[in-house]
């Protein structure tokens, strides 16, 4: 693996992940997609914080049934 962060985000599809959020929240699930702007598909969700103050009205995120659908500039940081 180059270490570059498309290539990182290939190698955890179907992979567990925590997604950290500029304003603190952390959302964890499987990797189910994503795209060049590092968008990202998490599915199931589970946000670590509280999911539904997290979610309703954020228009950087949307939720659709158990996929959560993060927009890559809110983006700090994906683990494993």
């Amino acid at each position: 693996m180059s270490g570059r962060p498309l290539d990182v985000l290939e190698a955890s599809l179907d992979e567990d992940v925590t997604v950290h959020l500029k304003d603190g929240r952390a959302f964890h699930g499987v990797l189910g997609g994503y795209d060049q702007h590092m968008n990202v598909v998490i599915e199931p969700v589970d946000d670590v914080d509280d999911i539904d103050e997290g979610v309703l009205g954020d228009p950087d995120l949307e939720r659709i049934d158990n996929t959560t659908i993060i927009r890559g500039d809110n983006v700090v940081t994906i683990t494993t």
